[in-house]
């Protein structure tokens, strides 16, 4: 099918009002994966070439299932707003809020969305402080 193109929004206050956090189910990984491993592309959340080694964010239980050490277990939300790239504040503003709660976050924009990485013991607090900080922009 056509995907519906939606208005990219730039607006800060009009972000955080749209933010409508949605929280994915499972547990994340982030690992550092050898150059060679094999893992079907659609598995794979994010990736990051680093000096390092490649990080990757991957299903926690496929992690296990390579035996690649967990590095930091997640839960994983996005923010279904469309977000503009170049939008000013909007990072900050989640960040600042969950970083308030002590949540600690990790973040990875996509294109069309803006993906947060939270300890997965805390997802639902962190999906609370989401939903005010929305509220209150609103």
């Amino acid at each position: 099918g056509v995907r519906q193109r939606t208005a990219v929004i730039r607006d800060l206050q009009q972000l955080l009002a749209s933010m409508e956090p949605s929280l994915n189910p499972g547990t994340y990984a982030f690992v550092v994966a050898p150059t060679d491993i094999q893992i079907p592309p659609d598995q794979i959340i994010a990736f990051v070439r680093e000096p390092e080694g490649h990080s990757l964010v991957i299903p926690e239980q496929l992690a296990h299932e390579c035996g690649l050490p967990v590095t930091y277990s997640a839960a994983w939300i996005t923010l279904t707003v469309h977000s503009d790239l170049a939008a000013v504040g909007l990072t900050a503003a989640f960040a600042g809020a969950l970083g308030q709660a002590g949540i600690s976050c990790n973040v990875i924009a996509g294109v069309h969305h803006d993906h947060l990485f939270v300890p997965a013991d805390q997802a639902q607090q962190a999906m609370a402080v989401l939903f005010d900080l929305q509220r209150a922009a609103a």
